[in-house]
């Protein structure tokens, strides 16, 4: 049984933190969004980078600090471990780190996660508790799996990075499929088992994130934001951005008068 007590977020180019949880019950669990950071644990060297998944179980002596000069950004999740694990990961007695399939869908829960958190929103504790189990499962699942679920891994990271650099295209599972040398179907299924969403899902969240950065940070119109990242047509958009966001491109609009001189 597993209990989260805390959920923050550290970022910037100062940060140290330092933790002894001999004879406590206490785990964390971090995830790198950005840059990089090292930790010590019980002496030993650990460098997380953006996209790795770090646990620290309990009874650990650790320290962790920035990299000198180098911006970060990671979440902590702390645990409270009241009972014997049933999850593998858990019952190790010594630090996991790896990078999970699943990063986006995770990076994007553990966003709304510690907003909730903070907002100290009505049962929060509780749906912390399901997420958090839920992600641990997942990584112990790909963990189980071994090298062959790293080069799987390899191979959805060269089609996400695809669909990184042509976003504002058309993109289909046969030109995925075409580019890591499998057939569109493996390509397609591969994606979805992985990452946990479609192809065409991944695409559109790809596009409102950088919609959501020119709405902010540029002085475009919402038809020319639309149009740059890969819809003719306004209306649709606008409802994708909605569904995909929870808000309005308006919304984000207004924020150019606080980030603006």
């Amino acid at each position: 049984m597993l209990q989260v007590t805390a959920v923050r977020q550290d970022r910037g180019m100062e940060w140290f933190y330092e933790k002894n949880t001999k004879n406590t019950n206490e785990a964390a669990l971090i995830l790198v969004s950005y840059g990089t950071v090292v930790y010590w644990i019980e002496n030993e060297k650990v460098i997380a980078e953006k996209g790795d998944l770090l646990y620290i179980p309990p009874n650990q002596a650790y320290y962790g600090k920035c990299v000198p000069t180098v911006f970060h950004e990671k979440f902590v999740v702390t645990l409270s471990l009241s009972s014997a694990p049933v999850l593998p990961l858990l019952q190790r007695q010594t630090w996991v780190k790896s990078r999970i399939g699943m990063y986006d869908m995770l990076l994007a829960r553990m966003k709304h996660l510690h907003a909730e958190w903070l907002e100290q929103a009505e049962y929060a504790p509780i749906i912390a508790q399901a997420v958090v189990t839920e992600w641990l499962a997942v990584w112990n699942r790909e963990w189980n799996k071994g090298p062959a679920m790293a080069d799987t891994n390899q191979q959805v990271e060269r089609m996400k990075h695809y669909i990184f650099n042509h976003y504002r295209e058309k993109i289909t599972k046969e030109e995925l499929g075409s580019y890591i040398q499998k057939s569109p179907n493996y390509a397609a299924t591969l994606f979805r088992r992985v990452t946990g969403q479609t192809i065409s899902t991944f695409v559109h969240d790809t596009r409102m994130k950088k919609a959501i950065y020119m709405l902010v940070d540029s002085m475009l119109t919402v038809g020319e934001v639309a149009e740059f990242v890969g819809y003719r047509d306004v209306s649709y958009f606008q409802r994708l951005f909605k569904r995909f966001t929870g808000r309005t491109p308006t919304f984000y609009m207004k924020e150019r008068a606080k980030t603006q001189p």
